[in-house]
């Protein structure tokens, strides 16, 4: 059997040393987990394409897409993910929330302590030994 494969975004805002974060309502796969919010690819679209549209969707609110600064691979329920993670700016950042229960903007500390869904804990792990925070 062959393995698919796809590509999925997550966004990292960081502003005076605290990273937002959000955590998933109950139900799904990551049911009340923490994230950094992003989303699946879709296809044709870039990185900062499906960023602008899962944070839209998810948040409500516009973003600017910057550099890539993290990859990771995982495998969930048979398929290969290629995770990318940009960092982004949020001019307005006034939240709507459809996916979210809360949003929080944290520390090392506490980003390091949060129940992440596990292809984020890379992601946390990664901005903190990097001195991101």
């Amino acid at each position: 059997m062959e393995r698919s494969e796809r590509v999925t975004t997550a966004g990292i805002y960081i502003k005076d040393g605290r990273v937002l974060v959000a955590k998933r309502l109950s139900g799904g796969s990551i049911s009340e987990k923490w994230e950094f919010p992003g989303g699946k690819n879709r296809w044709g679209e870039s990185v900062a394409e499906t960023l602008v549209r899962e944070y839209s969707e998810e948040l409500g609110v516009d973003i600017i897409v910057k550099d890539v600064v993290f990859t990771y691979e995982f495998e969930n329920k048979g398929t290969l993910y290629h995770l990318k993670a940009a960092l982004i700016d949020i001019p307005r950042p006034d939240f709507t929330l459809h996916f979210h229960s809360e949003v929080l903007m944290v520390g090392r500390e506490r980003l390091l302590a949060l129940d992440f869904a596990p292809s984020d804990c890379q992601i946390a792990s990664y901005l903190v030994e990097n001195n991101f925070l």
